[in-house]
């Protein structure tokens, strides 16, 4: 009984015409906002990457639970992998209001403590990374501290969304 009504079932499936596929037509990109504290390193490193790389696929945002300013390390070691930095700033998650994301990405723990739900996200991510702001004693040995995290966060995207 099972077997003549599914043999049926495809047989009716089979007759029905399929519509045509829009190969011209783009693909929507899936939206992603990236949050840490202050939005002045990690969370504008991480955008900046994303959008860098995988722009194509990708609408790539950051946000901050607190508004600062974005760190000048963090746009030399940008600047130094030939990467776009104009337009990045620091903003809250305010900023966007009620835009829904494919995929909230948090990069620090106190931002995962402080916005562990986002409204009409379909997934949550958690990826801390390390804050180099307040590493080394001097300007290169912060610079350095900078560059690591950048490339932490580099091989993290191209590994999570570069798939």
């Amino acid at each position: 009984m099972l077997h003549f009504f599914l043999a049926s079932f495809f047989d009716e499936l089979g007759s029905q015409k399929m519509p045509a596929l829009d190969l011209d037509k783009p693909v929507p990109k899936r939206a992603v906002l990236f949050i840490c504290t202050h939005n002045s390193a990690r969370s504008q490193m991480a955008e900046a990457l994303l959008r860098h790389h995988l722009g194509d696929q990708y609408d790539a945002f950051s946000a901050g639970t607190e508004a600062t300013q974005v760190k000048k390390q963090a746009l030399i070691v940008l600047a130094e992998r030939g990467m776009e930095t104009r337009g990045l700033f620091s903003k809250t998650i305010d900023h966007f209001g009620d835009r829904c994301f494919d995929v909230v990405v948090t990069v620090c723990d106190d931002a995962k403590e402080h916005c562990p739900y986002h409204p009409g996200t379909v997934r949550t991510i958690h990826q801390s990374f390390p804050d180099p702001s307040d590493v080394g004693k001097s300007v290169d040995e912060n610079l350095e501290a900078f560059r690591n995290t950048r490339d932490a966060i580099q091989n993290w995207i191209l590994d999570t969304f570069g798939k």
